[in-house]
């Protein structure tokens, strides 16, 4: 069937067609402008006019864009909106990025167990110079005296 996977390629590739909305937190960070949305909302609480005026510095994104992909990062639960007067103000949503936090934490620290053995063997190795240093330190003691 040639024909089919030709059309699917084809349909996939049409210009001006949006693609299909994330469905959640992981498909929304996957694109570069969300992401940058996330990190100016980092420092706090900001309208959206002061997000697009951001990201038009860095690209060339129109303010339709930018509220298409605002509107991506609320569906998905990463980012909030209040109404103050006919200003939309949007905040980073916790509880969407603990999900996201929670998610990766299952796969842990990879260098936190081998920190771990190593900070046990460098006591180790104090105890035993402490040991070591004491009971040395003891006997020259006596043997000067002596």
């Amino acid at each position: 069937m040639p024909g089919a996977a030709a059309s699917a390629g084809a349909t996939a590739e049409t210009p001006g067609r949006e693609p299909a909305a994330p469905r959640g937190p992981f498909e929304a960070l996957g694109d570069p402008v969300r992401r940058r949305l996330l990190e100016l909302l980092a420092a706090g609480e900001r309208p959206a006019g002061v997000l697009v005026d951001a990201l038009r510095a860095e690209t060339r994104i129109s303010q339709p864009a930018v509220s298409q992909h605002l509107r991506v990062l609320r569906d998905a639960r990463l980012v909030t909106v209040r109404a103050e007067g006919t200003r939309r103000l949007y905040a980073v949503d916790d509880a969407g990025l603990d999900v996201v936090r929670l998610w990766l934490a299952r796969f842990g620290d990879p260098f936190a167990q081998p920190l771990d053995a190593l900070e046990t063997e460098v006591a180790r190795g104090r105890r035993a110079r402490r040991r070591a240093t004491g009971a040395d330190g003891a006997a020259g003691a006596a043997s000067a005296a002596g």
